[in-house]
């Protein structure tokens, strides 16, 4: 008996610790949360475009952060007054959209810079002010609805031209001797509801960099929730929002938050225009970026910078057609689907809806791609990208194999037909034979870029094709460290380094530490956009990969493979 009443007593404890939490829960205003429709169906769409445009094109330099650095800002501030593009054409930028498969539009209708690509009574910093007197944010809302595309506006937060602002350029780290904020919360807001009255309904809100207003971005939820109810409003409002926005990379899985990667098209990683030769990313990188997107269960908002004349440059263009015809074959696996039930791996990203799981097969780690057991009977297999699959399912994993003529460059897809919804299976975590003992393990390095974390070591270890280790230009010599955590063995060794700008390392050791000292164990020469090397196998915990190089050399990934099983 009492035995009973201790656990009732203790269980009464735990209800009572849990009731604040639930009334919090409880008490939560209802606009705080999204709408759970117009939530599903943005996720459905997977795919959108972002679009960095204003007078800063005119320079090909960066939007924003460019004021008073790369242009001094008296005359950034002026470059309004020469901005006329005259063949800015919204049905046509609609378009490219459409063709590209995108399902939505975002459009930067006020950066950090303050200037205003719409018609706003708050300041005669705007686009009806320009030689060019006309409300491209209205222009290209109605095109995007005439074309059965979603529209949605950036709105930048902080504003480093406003005087209200307490901070200023350059990137807005420059404090102002006066400053109103209560007076700038009151332009913002009064911004937005002209955005949302003038251009909506809007698919979102999207604010960004929340300088100064942690506590105040409730305000901007508050009231965008009572202008438009269903519409999304993202994390960077300063207190939340209803998605998080992971910047130029992936974000990882998660089924619990929805996401947002915002990516740029640009070779360069350039947000506006960045002048003719800027150059785009390969095709390969893009729909990685969207794969990996989906397969983590986020979107991917995929940006192009338009030209000084109002033109979204053809070769920004061509790519995104690439894309949209790639969509327009095996969409089904991309649109409306759900990430998982296998979490992305090196070797393979799937989705799912209904009872199919696609299985987007991106690198062959050997003959047969092994997953592991699938809490389903699989009662039907195909390959959406054509050929024949050959799938064995055990009670230990499941087998794919595709024969070599069949396998595509970049994705393989596999659709596997199961006897009960896809959506019902827990995520897996795929730890198959083949994947790297480098992922997600603690790195560090002689040299790093500016010492900007966007460059880290950890960058070379975090299984992102989009990411990378990046050194100083100055950097000849310099290393990479790697702690897998215990002794491991390994018998191989890829190496990705980036090229896009020049091969720069002439080349390499990999060293294993013994006690104080380092011993090279390999030495190779150069190592170009992907190199695999072998040798026999080594066991150790700490790992350096020393490189020779010059001008800064740069690496994507650095994995480390253990012996395969015989």
């Amino acid at each position: 008996m009492k035995q009973i009443q201790r656990r009732i007593i203790g269980a009464i404890a735990v209800l009572a610790l849990a009731l604040p939490l639930m009334a919090e829960e409880t008490n939560q205003p209802a606009w705080m949360k999204p709408d759970p429709a117009a939530l599903k169906k943005w996720q459905d769409m997977r795919f959108g475009m972002f679009i960095h445009w204003g007078p800063v094109s005119l320079t090909a330099h960066e939007i924003g952060w460019s004021r008073g650095a790369q242009t001094p800002i008296e005359k950034y501030d002026s470059l309004y007054k020469e901005f006329n593009p005259v063949k800015f054409n919204a049905d046509e930028w609609a378009s490219i959209a459409k063709a590209a498969g995108m399902k939505y539009v975002v459009l930067t209708t006020k950066h950090h810079d303050g200037f205003c690509l719409f018609a706003t009574k708050e300041t005669d910093y705007n686009i009806m002010h320009s030689p060019f007197k006309r409300d491209v944010t209205k222009e290209l809302a109605d095109a995007c609805r005439k074309q059965g595309i979603a529209f949605g506006t950036y709105y930048s937060t902080c504003d480093w031209h406003h005087p209200g602002f307490p901070l200023t350029s350059p990137g807005g780290k420059v404090k102002r001797e006066q400053s109103d904020l209560d007076e700038y919360n009151r332009y913002l807001l009064a911004q937005i509801k002209e955005l949302i009255t003038n251009c909506g309904p809007l698919l979102t809100i999207w604010n960004d960099v929340p300088q100064m207003f942690k506590g105040r971005g409730v305000n901007t939820i508050k009231m965008v929730r009572e202008l438009q109810p269903d519409i999304l409003i993202n994390n960077r409002t300063g207190d939340g929002g209803d998605y998080d926005t992971p910047e130029q990379r992936i974000g990882g899985f998660n089924m619990e938050r929805p996401w947002e990667s915002c990516m740029t098209v640009s070779k360069h990683n350039a947000w506006a225009w960045g002048g003719e030769q800027d150059g785009v990313k390969p095709l390969s990188a893009c729909l990685l970026m969207l794969v990996r997107g989906a397969g983590g269960d986020g979107n991917v908002l995929l940006n192009v910078g338009p030209r000084p004349d109002g033109v979204i440059d053809p070769e920004q263009a061509g790519l995104l057609k690439q894309v949209g015809d790639w969509l327009a074959k095996y969409g089904e696996s991309i649109y409306a689907t759900r990430g998982g039930p296998y979490k992305p791996s090196k070797s393979a990203v799937s989705t799912r809806k209904s009872n199919t799981v696609y299985i987007h097969v991106i690198g062959w780690p050997e003959e047969t791609l092994k997953l592991p057991p699938l809490p389903a009977k699989i009662v039907k297999s195909s390959v959406l990208t054509g050929g024949e699959a050959t799938v064995k399912q055990t009670e230990t994993g499941v087998e794919i194999s595709v024969p070599a003529a069949s396998r595509q460059e970049i994705d393989t897809i596999v659709a596997l037909e199961l006897d009960k919804p896809a959506i019902e299976i827990a995520p897996i975590s795929v730890t198959a034979e083949g994947e790297s003992l480098t992922t997600k393990k603690r790195a560090k390095a002689s040299n790093v870029y500016q010492n900007d974390k966007r460059y880290g070591a950890d960058k070379a270890v975090d299984g992102e094709d989009e990411t990378r280790w990046a050194t100083d230009g100055s950097a000849k010599q310099c290393w990479l460290e790697v702690d897998l955590g215990k002794e491991q063995t390994f018998d191989r060794a890829l190496i990705q380094e980036c090229v896009q700008f020049g091969v720069r390392v002439k080349s390499f050791e990999l060293q294993t530490k013994d006690g104080k000292d380092w011993k090279t164990f390999f030495k190779g020469g150069l190592i170009g956009a992907k190199l695999e090397v072998k040798f026999e196998p080594v066991t150790a915990r700490h790992v350096r990969l020393n490189i020779d190089g010059d001008k800064g050399p740069s690496i994507f990934e650095f994995d480390l493979f253990a012996p395969k099983k015989k």
